[in-house]
This record gives structure tokens, C-alpha cells and sequence, in this order.
């Protein structure tokens, strides 16, 4: 059993930056893919970014794609997303989520067997 608590969300100006940490418990925290996604207010939750188990990201959504990157610490058991030039429409509540080897779908919420209570970002002047 796989426990994931995220943190560094907040409010902050466009064009600012902010970097989510999510700390992973449980587990061997090399053998799972991370991800992160995010739901906003009336949508569904949607994917952000993922890495492989040994460090290497994954192709980004366009939405986020050169603003966001993923990364990870396996001695640390860490994974974390810097957001930089944030927009509005990036608001949301961001999940950290885990999945075993590999998911069978990376960008979809079902590949994923673990997840984070969610840290809100909400991005606004």
C-alpha cells in the first residue's frame, strides 16, 4: 500500500511559478510510475504530467507542455511538478498518483493505483 501527500499549492499571480511536492510512502518507490493531475471546478480530472519509475518524463499534454515539468527523487521518494508561467486557467485541485510498473494507461486516471488528497492551486491577480 502506496500513501502520497502532496503540498506547495497556494495562490498566485499569472505568469508566476509554483512547485507541488508529493511525498510517497510504502512501497518501493522506484518500481511505480508517478503522475500528476488536476480538476478544476465542474470538469472532470484530467492528466498532467508522469515519469517513469527510473526518472524519465513523459511525453505533456499540450496544455501544460514548456510551463510544467515533472520530476523525482527515488532516494527521497519524492516527485514534484514546477509550474511556471501559470495562467488562470490552470486553477485546480492537483493529484499526485502512483501506479505499480507500468499503468496500462498512462494518461488516464484509471492506470493509476494510489492517490494524493489533492493540493489547490488557483492562479488569479
Amino acid at each position: 500500500q502506496v500513501q502520497l501527500v502532496e503540498s506547495g499549492g497556494g495562490l498566485v499571480q499569472p505568469g508566476g511559478s509554483l512547485r507541488l511536492s508529493c511525498a510517497a510512502s510504502g512501497g518501493t518507490f522506484s518500481d511505480h510510475y508517478m503522475a500528476w493531475f488536476r480538476q478544476a471546478p465542474g470538469k472532470e480530472r484530467e492528466f498532467v504530467a508522469a515519469i517513469t519509475g527510473s526518472g524519465i518524463p513523459l511525453n505533456y499534454p499540450d496544455s501544460v507542455k514548456g510551463r510544467f515539468t515533472i520530476s523525482r527523487d527515488n532516494a527521497e521518494n519524492t516527485v514534484s511538478l514546477q509550474m511556471d508561467s501559470l495562467k488562470p486557467e490552470d486553477t485546480a485541485v492537483y493529484y499526485c498518483a502512483a501506479a505499480f510498473l507500468a499503468p496500462v494507461g498512462i494518461t488516464t486516471t484509471k492506470g493509476y493505483d494510489y492517490w494524493g488528497q489533492g493540493t489547490q492551486v488557483t492562479v488569479s491577480s
